[in-house]
């Protein structure tokens, strides 16, 4: 593992949670209008609620999601 990967992977791994959420919650992988100018508008407007929610739960103090981990990696020893 290079440095130049890490650093691209990182870049990645940041954004993943992004697209999940957007997704998940707000329904991204379908666009409801027919048109490139129509998608890139829902687009828009979709990140623009993304960022009002996670506003609103950093006002509020919700706290993010436990990272989940996997079953393999719960063997190893911690200490």
């Amino acid at each position: 593992t290079t440095e130049d990967f890490q650093h691209r992977y990182a870049q990645r791994a940041g954004i993943e949670g992004t697209l999940a959420q957007g997704i998940k919650a707000f329904g991204l992988r379908r666009c409801r209008y027919i048109g490139l100018t129509k998608t890139h508008l829902q687009h828009i407007i979709t990140a623009c609620a993304m960022n009002i929610v996670r506003l609103v739960n950093w006002w509020l103090g919700v706290p993010f999601a436990a990272t989940r981990c996997s079953r393999f990696a719960a063997l190893a020893p911690t200490g």
